[in-house]
């Protein structure tokens, strides 16, 4: 046995972040050896990391051996196969980002690039035909599977303040002790500057040898008590602003998040059981908070549940994700606007790497470094990712020339030089979104590379023609084949009715 193995894990705040760090933490190691416990205060309300997720959160379920139909119907759920995106780029654009590539390569090429040669020689369809998920989610269809192997994955939309909850049982069965405070100290070692214990508000002290840090934006340990400092992004990423209503669900839940662009900036419609998720994420020095709210509340399918509520963000992460003694998860090491879903995946990327690189009493700085350099360059390139819909923008508001005007990262710029050149995407080290999230994004925004892969002149213009056509043919059959969205979840997860009826309020879209 290693005498140097961590004894005392404490996890400071709840929510999504902190049970989702807790219940995996305490699945994969031996809670024998070493202790999990988990601080939050009923005080603080969480701000949540959000409803709308991308399908490695099925990935972080299934390593919890979650059953799937069990944690939709417990968090009154509904399925996600993408994000349709409208008047993004010019006004009435719409383009969808699917979760799957636009069908297998051809000859080694990918189908792109036959969909580039086929519109040089004026063939119309948009390249979404493409997609099997666009399919099915313009038929309003859902299934987990499609009986024609056709490939595809799948996310969720759900409540966070359900899923913490149900994690938190989880986490508890797994051997987490939950301990009920607020946090008013925190009390470092002199000479390692380690944190050694946590100070709660009735006098109690928490002892321990490793620190998780979940508690949002306020970042009490790893931001306040490790004054570890902040990386500002708000030059490349504008919107500071998000406000969140949620509302009765007047229509069938679609199998998609819907991003609509706006003036200042733009705004989210979540599907769930038991209500919408809404809410409009902007630019205060573009846009008024009441111009804002009105566009909100003017877009509303329904009655609203809540009062609106506004959260001011910057964009950007601590500059150690992993310093002294402490990791931060979630909003406590960095924010990204929750344009792409992000919130949970980087928490569960997060999770997984630390389990990869986990310390033992000594905090060997290799794995400490190694996470913090990990962790900087997966940011980083979904920070891009997202600046990339904002700066292909056309539209002629303020906002969008600032952002088509402004200096974008040079990891930015040489993907769209590459893309622009080839109808490539060279893709580096830790990157969460691959080349067919790329395609979706620059060609819905009408990025056009200069040219097309030579390989795909090897096939004649006809055959690629009729060989496209059948594919997009079969795509659609398909979908329409597959039962209606409501439908699937009636079948296998619906949530009780007694649930439906007990709205609760909606947390920051992600």
């Amino acid at each position: 046995m290693n005498d140097a193995h961590l004894r005392e894990i404490v996890i400071l705040g709840g929510g999504a972040a902190g049970w989702m760090a807790a219940a995996l933490l305490a699945k994969k190691i031996d809670t024998n050896l070493t202790r999990i416990t988990l601080v939050e205060s009923a005080e603080i309300g969480a701000i949540g990391v959000g409803e709308a997720t991308i399908p490695v959160l099925r990935n972080y379920n299934n390593l919890l051996g979650i059953d799937e139909f069990d944690f939709v119907r417990r968090t009154q759920g509904t399925f996600k196969l993408g994000i349709e995106f409208c008047d993004w780029g010019v006004p009435d654009n719409r383009h969808f980002h699917a979760f799957s590539d636009y069908g297998h390569a051809i000859e080694g090429v990918a189908a792109h690039h036959y969909w580039l040669k086929l519109r040089a020689a004026g063939e119309p369809h948009p390249i979404d035909d493409y997609s099997f998920p666009y399919w099915m989610a313009r038929s309003g269809n859902f299934s987990p599977s499609d009986p024609n192997n056709l490939r595809y994955l799948h996310a969720f939309h759900f409540d966070a303040t359900l899923y913490a909850r149900y994690l938190r049982d989880v986490a508890q069965s797994l051997g987490v002790v939950r301990i009920e405070g607020r946090l008013i100290d925190v009390e470092r070692d002199g000479e390692s500057g380690h944190i050694r214990t946590i100070r709660l508000a009735d006098g109690r002290e928490v002892a321990g040898d490793f620190f998780i840090d979940c508690t949002g934006f306020a970042s009490e340990l790893l931001g306040k008590a490790l004054q570890t400092p902040y990386v500002n992004w708000s030059h490349w990423l504008l919107c500071d602003r998000a406000i969140a209503l949620p509302s009765t669900r007047t229509v069938t839940p679609n199998p998609f998040t819907r991003s609509t662009a706006h003036e200042g900036g733009w705004s989210w419609n979540i599907p769930l059981q038991h209500r919408s998720g809404n809410g409009i994420v902007y630019c205060s020095e573009y846009w008024k908070d009441e111009a804002a709210l009105e566009t909100l509340e003017r877009a509303l399918e329904g009655t609203p549940l809540a009062e609106p509520r506004t959260f001011r963000f910057t964009s950007g992460h601590r500059k150690l994700f992993w310093n002294h003694n402490c990791v931060g998860i979630g909003f406590a090491s960095g924010f990204l606007e929750p344009l792409e879903s992000t919130g949970i995946q980087l928490i569960v990327l997060a999770i997984v790497r630390l389990l990869e690189l986990f310390p033992d009493r000594h905090f060997d700085p290799v794995l400490r470094n190694e996470y913090n350099r990990i962790a900087t360059t997966e940011m980083e390139r979904v920070r891009d990712f997202i600046i990339a819909h904002y700066s292909l923008s056309r539209r002629p508001e303020p906002l969008w020339a600032a952002c088509r005007n402004m200096a974008i990262p040079d990891s930015l710029r040489h993907k769209l030089e590459v893309w622009r050149s080839s109808g490539r995407v060279p893709l580096g080290e830790a990157e969460s979104y691959k080349e067919p999230s790329w395609v979706a994004i620059l060609l819905g925004n009408g990025v056009i590379p200069s040219r097309y892969d030579v390989q795909a002149d090897v096939l004649p213009l006809e055959a690629v023609s009729a060989g496209m056509e059948r594919r997009r043919t079969s795509m659609r059959q398909a979908a329409q084949a597959l039962p209606p969205h409501q439908a699937f979840i009636d079948r296998h997860c619906k949530a009780p009715v007694s649930d439906l009826s007990r709205p609760i309020p909606s947390a920051l879209a992600g």
